[in-house]
């Protein structure tokens, strides 16, 4: 957990999650990919440490993969909204994915298919998703909040209401 002004828009509190399934060579995170690293944090001390800094603007899932852990996630995302902040979401899947697997969830690494449920629910709380996989020979330094030209910055609350992709302008 730490404060970035590179992980969307504004001061954001971002809560990097252990395990990733991607694995994308050149990865910025690579310590994250280990299913069985990392520690247990609880909820409460996260919002404490949220709740202590005034000048948030919201708070950034990142990985490892958080869709492999979507009911804490999605447990998160709604105190974090309740307190006002926007969610940005990273994922190496894609959207539509990421909707598959909420829908029928195949057998995945990160076991999806065990919480579709709390997937859906987590797609349905957050604010922004930046999708696809780190493609390091599409790597782009002069984009804003994605390493690669295929990743997307999709508008969820927007792609919500209209049921079409929206990309935000960032």
């Amino acid at each position: 957990m730490r404060e970035s002004i590179v992980d969307g828009p504004g001061i954001r509190f971002v809560i990097f999650c252990q395990g990733c399934p991607h694995r994308c060579p050149g990865c910025h995170n690579a310590e994250t990919h280990d299913f069985s690293g990392g520690y247990d944090c609880d909820i409460d001390k996260i919002l404490a440490a949220v709740d202590a800094n005034p000048l948030l603007q919201g708070v950034t899932f990142s990985g490892g993969e958080p869709a492999c852990q979507p009911a804490p996630f999605y447990a998160l995302a709604k105190e974090i909204k309740r307190r006002g902040l926007n969610v940005w979401m990273y994922t190496g899947y894609t959207l539509e994915e990421l909707s598959r697997l909420a829908r029928s969830g195949p057998e995945s690494p990160c076991r999806l298919a065990e919480d579709r449920k709390a997937l859906r629910k987590l797609l349905n709380t957050i604010d922004v998703l930046v999708d696809g996989k780190y493609i390091e020979a599409q790597r782009d330094l002069t984009l804003r909040y994605r390493g690669s030209t295929n990743q997307r910055v999709i508008d969820m609350n927007r792609t919500r209401e209209t049921g079409t992709l929206t990309l935000t302008e960032y």
